[in-house]
């Protein structure tokens, strides 16, 4: 399956405009594209004279808890590609 560009785009700067530390994009039931934080500041809030970002931009299987809001999605009869971004913070 190819992965659009615009999904990968949407996770990283949502993690870097700092509306949350890891969000994921669901593009089907077997493909996710999640974006996570990483580095020292991952524990607590950056300051504001950080001037980098470390990101780990995963592609693939969903986890288990990916898994388990996925079966939710299908109970509901959500379709895919899910349309908005799950936040965590």
């Amino acid at each position: 399956m190819k992965i659009p560009m615009n999904a990968i785009v949407e996770v990283v700067e949502t993690v870097l405009r700092g509306y949350a530390r890891k969000a994921t994009k669901y593009l089907d039931d077997h493909t996710i594209v999640r974006a996570t934080q990483s580095g020292w500041f991952e524990k607590r809030k950056p300051r504001a004279s950080a001037r980098t970002a470390s990101l780990i931009l995963t592609v693939g299987k969903p986890n288990y808890r990916e898994r388990k809001f996925i079966a939710l999605c299908k109970e509901a009869g959500v379709p895919f590609p899910v349309e908005k971004t799950q936040w965590r913070r």
